[in-house]
């Protein structure tokens, strides 16, 4: 492995559930995300990177909204019911979500928090596509630290 790759997997990021729906409001799925940062105050903007290939990132530009869900280092088996592609898994949420209010993007119930996003711009510069949502609903149900991807056995980075 090169010095580039190893540096950059000694990045520390945070792991997410990002929830997504399409136009039609059953259409839905969620992806495991570690490459997501607020990137403005004013208005509060999130940036994530997506797979271009992905599902997700298919419905993200049809339905416009995304969710983040953020959960603590005891939901790692949560986490891992999100990192295969959803034609692998079935059915990803069983029963664990619900339409968010403000944008409808399926939202985990047994999340510490979650945010909810409308699409603001989209640029496709690799093999990832960086989505910049603004954050529109905000809802803390517990506190606690986050999972983050040193809690975890992989590497998403280099």
């Amino acid at each position: 492995m090169n010095t580039m790759h190893e540096i950059l997997r000694e990045f520390r990021y945070g792991i997410y559930i990002v929830g997504v729906k399409g136009r039609d409001e059953d259409d839905t799925n969620a992806l495991l995300v570690s490459w997501l940062t607020q990137c403005s105050f004013e208005p509060p903007l999130l940036m994530m990177a997506v797979r271009r290939d992905s599902r997700s990132f298919e419905l993200i530009r049809e339905g416009q909204a995304f969710s983040v869900n953020i959960i603590s280092p005891d939901q790692k088996d949560l986490a891992r019911r999100f990192v295969k592609p959803s034609d692998r898994v079935g059915d990803k949420f069983e029963d664990t979500a619900e339409p968010g209010g403000a944008t409808g993007a399926p939202v985990l119930r047994d999340a510490l928090a979650h945010l909810e996003c409308r699409v603001q711009s989209i640029t496709e510069p690799g093999d990832h596509a960086v989505v910049i949502g603004e954050v529109v609903n905000a809802v803390r149900r517990e506190a606690g630290p986050q999972l983050m991807c040193s809690d975890m056995p992989w590497t998403y980075g280099g």
